[in-house]
């Protein structure tokens, strides 16, 4: 076999590999395995790369994976779960730049590009400097960083204007134009396209951002993988740019909204809180006490507990596991309830929950638990705001108004674990915590939790 056959074996190997490991990440068995698995295609498809006649400096290349290396590993291994939202934009963010990088370096490099070449180059550059920089302005969202917490306007119509201009730069060079002085205008307008589209999108809509950025990532690394004609960037690329897509319209589906809205429309917290004020519902909140839900859960048959962002923030996820296995021993069953965005990305309560050891076969999704509310004793609700809020199933003047929920109302009774009455991200009251059943445990999550865990103890 000669040299490009070999390279052409190793490619698909390693993209066959891709396919198993991304198979194999569907469920939490399988999980690491299927990790370990993809991680063995990239291998496979790096050696192939450094075989192909085209590779000329093996060193710099050699020290750009033992870079990455150094990196990657610690920061992967030391993050805690709470954090994993941060770290997948972050990561995913980087593979953008990279992918604009290398656009910008064949750009630099090359004489006479050919069409074929030059348009997924510059698509390359696009995209992935979009997600680059999109991609970091989600980050310092979801790490809370102070000049990340405001709440900025929609840029609608500035936005409309750099895609316009980001598009006619693009047409220029493609029709070219080689100065290198427009590719970096491209750049630079691009990311800009990518900090101004998510800076004012809120921590609910986090889910379908990074999914979206993830996406966007993909198609680029696949464009790059056209221009570079790399059959194992293409294969993986694609394989992310699709599943990004697929999960990016089933996070929408979730919560009854398009991608359009969430880019450029948004809850109105303004008219939410209007809606929630006149809708003559009794405003009395009911308060309650660590020794009275202790009660209320020993004695119950069935207990869901519905985890949220609160408990993320707060990390009580172990003290709502021991919590279970203290009701459990009592012959008490314990499900839990995901809403599919609850959290901050997709499966961030799963991810959650399993460092914390609960049995995945209690994690329950929404479509499978909202049958058990009518025979459920207590619906524990940790954290969780606008993915209980019954506005969203009789309010049609509420900015969730048609977003699937959780239907825990339906439950015999209701505790909700919160630090105040402070709304969720959609900026309106939930009428659920005015219910006659609901009972409110003010508090940090971690500790009432604790805090019951030991009443319990003590029955």
């Amino acid at each position: 076999m000669s040299r490009a056959d070999w390279v052409t074996l190793l490619y698909i190997v390693g993209f066959a590999l891709f396919i198993v490991g991304l198979h194999m990440v569907r469920g939490p068995r399988t999980a690491v395995r299927g990790n370990e698995i993809a991680a063995a295609g990239m291998a496979i498809a790096l050696v192939g790369t450094l075989l192909d006649d085209r590779i000329g400096d093996w060193a710099l290349i050699v020290l750009g994976v033992a870079i990455g290396t150094a990196i990657g590993i610690p920061a992967a291994r030391n993050v805690k779960m709470t954090a994993m939202p941060q770290m997948v934009a972050l990561f995913n963010g980087v593979g953008g730049g990279a992918v604009a990088l290398i656009s910008l370096v064949e750009f630099r490099e090359s004489d006479d590009i050919p069409l074929e070449s030059l348009i997924p180059i510059v698509f390359a550059a696009i995209i992935g400097s979009i997600s680059f920089w999109g991609s970091n302005v989600a980050f310092s969202k979801l790490q809370e960083l102070a000049w990340a917490k405001r709440r900025f306007p929609r840029f609608t119509l500035p936005n409309m204007v750099l895609a316009a201009i980001v598009l006619a730069i693009a047409v220029i060079i493609v029709a070219g134009a080689d100065a290198e002085i427009l590719f970096w205008a491209l750049l630079v307008a691009a990311g800009v396209v990518g900090v101004m589209a998510v800076l004012p999108i809120g921590g609910a809509d986090m889910p379908v951002v990074i999914s979206t950025l993830n996406a966007f990532t993909g198609l680029s690394a696949a464009a790059a993988g056209v221009a570079l004609d790399n059959t194992a960037l293409i294969v993986a690329g694609m394989l992310v740019g699709a599943s990004g897509s697929i999960l990016t319209k089933q996070m929408a589906e979730a919560m009854n909204r398009s991608i359009g809205n969430v880019f450029f429309g948004g809850f109105g917290a303004t008219a939410g809180a209007v809606a929630a004020s006149d809708d003559g519902a009794d405003r009395t909140v009911r308060s309650t006490s660590a020794a009275d839900v202790a009660i209320q859960l020993s004695y119950a048959r069935l207990v869901v507990v519905v985890p949220g962002y609160g408990m993320a923030v707060a990390q009580a996820q172990r003290a709502v596991a021991d919590l279970a296995a203290e009701l459990e021993k009592r012959g008490v069953e314990v499900l839990y309830a995901i809403h599919p965005v609850a959290g901050r990305m997709p499966g961030h309560m799963n991810v959650l929950l399993a460092e914390a050891d609960v049995p995945y076969d209690k994690l329950k999704e929404m479509d499978d638990i909202n049958g058990e509310f009518a025979r459920t004793d207590v619906a524990l609700i940790i954290g969780a705001n606008d993915v209980t809020n019954p506005a969203a199933r009789n309010v049609p003047d509420s900015p969730i108004y048609g977003m699937p929920i959780l239907d825990v109302d339906k439950a015999s009774s209701v505790v909700v674990l919160k630090r105040s009455m402070a709304s969720g991200f959609a900026g309106i009251d939930n009428p659920l915590f005015y219910d006659e059943k609901t009972a409110m445990l003010f508090g940090d999550a971690k500790a009432s939790v604790a805090e019951i865990t030991a009443e319990v103890h003590q029955l």
